[in-house]
């Protein structure tokens, strides 16, 4: 019964949910087309021109794409949007309009209607239907107004008649007027211009700037005494004719060109461009350019030309002769002037200065300063033997000046480098890799020195580009030298005191000479060997002990020093290695030194003790691990293997709470074997639910179970 109930519930909540999908449904349904059909707007004496009326609310349900609007009023229309708008003033606007909007989606209609509006002539059924074809609405006018042009810059008095409305019509009453709008009238700038209202006489109040404002654009209509338009509007355009009253003006006070030396002649080196505000159209703004100056006028006083349209200065000097390095100087100076009216001599004038900077080519291939360098250096040492000094004619600072030396021959082996020095351009000769005085006491080099830029192709690097660098070797008195080093010897731990170990071998470089060599000890952390000073043969002065803290890995390291003779004496050291072989000359130890039992041999009665010893294999393990020989023993306790370190010990029967000392006899697996006499102690404990008490031997409860894994885990990972 429950069951059922629960799936009646379910089944009206699933109905209710679905009633509201569908009521939501139904109230996010779009509609096609305007969501107003009708709009309101009230008539104030006209609309003024881009100032939107409303806003009309209109989706195709697509995303309003490709939809086009057409008012059946050409004089408005339907923004980007959606604001109504008109064109232009608009007074006859009438009282009532079409909205059509149409695209692939919809096609659907909306009505304006202009409270207060006065009639307007009779609207075309294409007009009501809304299919104007946009084309400006135009009523029959008798009104016509010609455009006007002003001179701008006019001087006083004011106002100026620039113009006059022609009234065809011969029906003019005498209660209509004219009227003037628009930016110069009745908009900012406002009162620039003025109407007669019986003439229709149109004035200039006061001076125009054509830069400002070039052009203005009015509208005029003729209204009767209250104000209702009668005819027009008309546009009536004015064109501010321009007065040359503006000079060439160049961005910069000052430019900065270059030109690379030995250029063709006729090679562009900059541009100069100035701008004048005037009218491009007329010749007020058409620059000239011309070179009034040039400074210094060495070579030529017309080393360059501008062209005087374009204004590009070119290079009109001889190649030869834009020679940077025999140019009195490397910058030059000219004094530009642009001037309007086409360059003619009532045109205005701007100035400006072009720097021309002469830059440098590698016309010139580096010298050295002498054909011949001498050096000496001490054998084995390394650092900077000679610096080598060049001439170049080239721009300092610059690749065409710039040094890179190579060793072109003399250096088989690399014990030589060069580097330039930045700052003086000097070659700076290395030795990296030390050189020996015996195997040669001179060297010759070969040095090239080139630039950084590649010479341009008229020349070539020369004789002079070479030279060559003499080192001479001083002999140096050098060490002796170990070999092999590190020597390497076995032996056998325990030998003998005095026995022969190795024999040193250390040879004096300075074989053109003749020197004795002397040893000494220089490090022997043991103290265990001695040396012969003057054969070189190493006997042992005490025991060779594998296991002692000195031995790492079975190694024995010392240090010992050669000396000669020479003057002052020089020395080397060498390295000896003594690996150490093993002896059984460890006795096993048992770990650990202390076992915990419980009182009741019920209980936790067992413990697991392992074997030790300083030695390695085959001196060590398998261990033998029993009990002493004291009579009684195996009645107490038990001890039974459990692999080749490591055995157990059994309580055989309770004992009262107390330490006990269990002798053991550990044995090892060496040649001869060495047995080991030693005590166990084992603490008998109290236990209770798996708790020791050892408090009389002052030990602290522990878990046995915990105890017993450990120890166990700790035998399975041997």
């Amino acid at each position: 019964m429950e069951f059922g109930t629960r799936i009646f519930i379910a089944f009206l909540v699933s109905q209710v949910v679905c009633t509201g999908a569908q009521e939501e449904e139904e109230k996010t349904e779009c509609v096609l087309g305007f969501q107003e059909k009708e709009y309101l707007v009230e008539y104030s004496g006209g609309f003024v021109k881009d100032v939107p009326l409303l806003k009309v609310v209109f989706d195709d349900c697509a995303g309003n794409e490709g939809v086009e609007f057409d008012v059946s009023n050409p004089d408005f229309l339907i923004d980007e949007n959606l604001n109504l708008v008109p064109r232009r003033d608009v007074i006859d606007s009438g009282d009532v309009m079409f909205v059509h909007g149409v695209n692939v989606h919809v096609d659907d209609m909306a009505q304006v209607t202009i409270m207060g509006a006065p009639s307007r002539s009779p609207q075309t059924l294409r007009e009501i239907l809304g299919l104007s074809d946009m084309m400006p609405y135009r009523s029959k006018r008798s009104l016509l107004v010609p455009p006007m042009f002003v001179p701008e810059n006019q001087r006083a008095p004011f106002p100026r008649l620039i113009g006059k409305s022609h009234v065809i019509s011969s029906d003019m009453k005498e209660d209509h007027i004219f009227r003037l709008t628009g930016r110069g009238a009745d908009q900012d700038p406002k009162a620039v211009f003025s109407i007669n209202r019986l003439t229709g006489e149109v004035a200039v109040s006061r001076a125009l700037d054509r830069e400002a404002i070039a052009y203005y654009h009015l509208q005029v209509s003729t209204t009767d005494l209250s104000g209702r338009l009668v005819e027009g509007p008309v546009d009536l355009d004015v064109s501010v004719i321009d007065q040359n009253d503006n000079r060439p003006v160049f961005k910069e006070p000052r430019y900065s060109g270059e030109v690379l030396e030995g250029s063709p002649t006729g090679t562009t080196v900059m541009t100069m461009t100035a701008y004048d505000a005037d009218d491009p159209n007329t010749d007020n703004a058409v620059l000239r350019y011309i070179i009034v100056r040039q400074l210094p006028d060495k070579p030529s006083p017309n080393m360059f030309y501008i062209d005087p349209e374009r204004g590009d200065i070119v290079t009109v000097i001889a190649p030869h002769q834009l020679d940077r390095e025999t140019l009195p100087t490397t910058q030059y100076e000219l004094e530009i002037v642009a001037k309007d009216m086409a360059g003619s001599e009532v045109g205005l004038t701007g100035t400006a200065t072009a720097t021309i900077t002469i830059t440098d080519r590698n016309d010139h291939a580096p010298e050295f300063t002498h054909s011949l360098f001498q050096a000496s250096v001490n054998e084995g040492s390394t650092g900077v033997v000679v610096n080598l000094t060049v001439d170049d004619r080239d721009d300092p600072a610059t690749g065409a000046w710039r040094a890179i030396y190579s060793i072109i021959n003399g250096d088989p082996n690399q014990n030589f480098e060069i580097q330039t020095n930045l700052d003086n351009n000097e070659g700076m000769l290395s030795v990296v890799k030390p050189l020996d005085y015996e195997s040669s006491m001179f060297h010759t080099l070969l040095i090239k020195v080139e630039n950084e830029d590649p010479l341009v192709p008229d020349v070539v690097y020369g004789p002079s580009s070479t030279a060559t660098v003499y080192i001479t070797v001083m002999d140096v008195n050098e060490g002796p030298v170990f070999f092999p080093d590190p020597l390497v010897v076995i032996k056998r731990e325990n030998i003998p005191v005095g026995s022969f170990v190795a024999m040193l071998n250390a040879t004096d470089p300075d074989y053109l000479q003749t020197q004795s060599i002397r040893f000494t000890v220089l490090r022997d952390p043991a103290d265990w060997l001695i040396v012969n000073p003057f054969k070189g043969n190493v006997t042992t002065r005490a025991i060779l002990d594998r296991e002692s803290p000195h031995v790492h890995n079975n190694q024995y390291t010392a240090l010992f020093m050669a000396t000669d003779n020479g003057s002052p004496p020089a020395s080397g050291t060498g390295t000896l290695i003594i690996t150490l072989e093993d002896e059984n000359d460890n006795a096993p130890y048992v770990f650990p030194s202390v076992a915990r039992v419980c009182e009741d041999a019920k209980d936790m009665n067992v413990v697991v003790i392992g074997g030790r010893d300083k030695d390695i294999h085959p001196n060590t393990d398998p261990f033998k691990i029993e009990l002493g020989k004291q009579p009684g023993l195996e009645k107490t306790w038990k001890i039974s293997r459990i692999n080749d370190t490591h055995s157990q010990i059994m309580l055989l029967h309770s004992l009262k709470k107390a330490n006990y000392n269990l002798p053991l006899v550990l044995t090892d697996s060496g040649v001869p074997p060495i047995s080991n006499n030693t005590e166990l102690k084992v603490q008998v404990c109290t236990c209770k639910k798996n708790r020791m008490d050892c408090s009389h031997a002052g030990s602290i409860q522990t878990n046995l179970l915990l105890l017993l894994g450990l120890v166990l885990l700790s035998i399975l990972c041997l």
